[in-house]
């Protein structure tokens, strides 16, 4: 990345995923000084089109040298300043697949440019002040979201959101130590400093940094979503829970107990949380080899997944083999699906509720009759609300990074709380202060380091 800093130049990548046969357009983006005269030299549009900014061309792309005809495309011209990287921006728009978007990004290699390096194009976005530090991660966010909510999470974000309260919080603790500072310097010729009112706007600033913080669970849920882990004896309907679930038949179910040997993922989305469901091999002791390595695939996913669905079949009731598998997951959140309810009646399901007392979060299904999927999903919320993440309707979350330097901005403000209550001298403030404004600009980018833009761009895709 300091390569990347220090040579600017011209730049080139796909910023399109490149899949064979399957994507109708592919799109190569070229940014910096001589994007324009590159496109002049690859592409030509014919008639009396004008290259003006912000107008598509209708042409096609030669070899400068050969003439040879590489594409029939069309070409997006936006020059500076009004494109995303605030430098001129030409755009291919080819057909879709793999040779066309190829050749053209190897002709302008050829031609002057340099192939960009993961994320360059959002990096110069942000050093030419398009862009502060939170809506580049947003971007990032965006590109990665699973679900709607982390969407719509990462375009609050990309609008600014997060970058307001933090620059705000940032410009009252610069008003606070201004006001320090001047009575440092002029002691004389001002009143005497308010310290019940310092004390009182520090803590006030402290309260909005722990809410911000608050929401980086939110973030990481969104993020990464919930690994969600179906485990129980073999027969259980483990699998028909997964089908019923997802409403596909990703796993095979048959009446053969131990048909399941390795894990089935699905993807799903629950209450705006990306949410992965894994279904095990049913958990037995069996002299079958290949069995014996799905059951120990089945024992390390549900250690390492976030909530377990510890399936049972009610006809069976609560068995030792149930209470076994329980003690190894017990550590982890645990919800019972009591399974297979259909076969039993009413009467009986409420004996065997009441008789298992372990775990506390019993739900009952009918994974054949598609019965019982909307309460598992209600419990999974539940659950999720315990932990104090709440993945809807969030207007921003911080993601690790940002929640890092919020934490080292919070503890400078309260050690700027003991400092003022231990009646240290102004200088003193000062430190503390400053050292909360430092972590405040480390989130929006004022105060950055090139290690910090490092790890940051470094996790982009090329071409974006």
């Amino acid at each position: 990345m300091s390569e990347l800093l220090a040579n600017t130049g011209t730049i080139a990548a796909i910023a399109t995923a490149v899949v064979p046969q399957q994507g109708s357009v592919g799109i190569v983006r070229v940014s910096g000084f001589e994007a324009i005269a590159i496109a002049k030299t690859l592409f030509s549009a014919p008639g009396r089109q004008e290259w003006e900014s912000h107008r598509i061309l209708y042409g096609y792309i030669r070899h400068p040298q050969t003439k040879k005809l590489v594409d029939e495309a069309l070409l997006l011209i936006m020059k500076a300043p009004r494109s995303f990287t605030r430098e001129d921006v030409v755009e291919f728009h080819c057909h879709g697949g793999i040779m066309a978007v190829q050749e053209v990004l190897q002709l302008c290699l050829e031609n002057g440019a340099r192939l960009a390096q993961p994320g360059e194009f959002t990096l110069r976005a942000f050093l030419n002040g398009r862009l502060d530090l939170t809506q580049a991660e947003s971007v990032a966010d965006l590109v990665g979201a699973r679900s709607p909510q982390a969407a719509q999470t990462a375009l609050a974000g990309l609008q600014g959101k997060l970058a307001h309260p933090i620059r705000q919080l940032r410009a009252e603790c610069l008003d606070i130590l201004a006001e320090i500072e001047a009575r440092i310097d002029f002691e004389e010729d001002l009143p005497p400093l308010d310290e019940s009112k310092i004390i009182l706007e520090i803590a006030k600033i402290t309260d909005q940094v722990s809410k911000l913080l608050a929401t980086k669970d939110q973030g990481e849920l969104l993020r990464t979503g919930l690994k969600v882990a179906i485990v129980g004896r073999p027969n259980v309907g483990k699998s028909s829970l997964l089908n019923a679930w997802s409403q596909s038949d990703r796993a095979i179910v048959t009446d053969l107990p131990g048909t399941t040997r390795d894990v089935v993922e699905s993807q799903l989305v629950v209450g705006g949380i990306p949410v992965q469901v894994l279904d095990t091999a049913g958990i037995r002791e069996t002299v079958d080899q290949v069995e014996k390595i799905g059951v120990e695939r089945s024992r390390r996913a549900a250690n390492a997944a976030d909530l377990v669905l510890l399936t049972i079949d009610a006809a069976s009731g609560w068995t030792d083999a149930d209470q076994e598998i329980y003690e190894q997951i017990q550590h982890r959140p645990v919800i019972l699906v009591i399974n297979k309810i259909d076969l039993i009646t009413a009467e009986i399901r409420e004996k065997l509720q009441s008789k298992i007392q372990n775990p506390k979060s019993k739900i009952v299904t009918s994974a054949a009759k598609n019965q019982g999927i909307e309460a598992l999903e209600t419990a999974i919320l539940e659950i999720v609300q315990e932990g104090k993440v709440q993945a809807a309707d969030l207007d921003l979350a911080i993601n690790q990074r940002q929640a890092a330097a919020l934490t080292r901005a919070k503890i400078s403000l309260e050690q700027l709380q003991v400092t003022i209550t231990e009646q240290l001298p102004l200088d003193f403030w000062t430190i503390d202060l400053r050292g909360a404004i430092y972590e405040l600009g480390q989130i929006t980018g004022e105060e950055v380091t090139e290690s910090v833009l490092e790890r940051i761009f470094s996790r982009f895709c090329i071409g974006k």
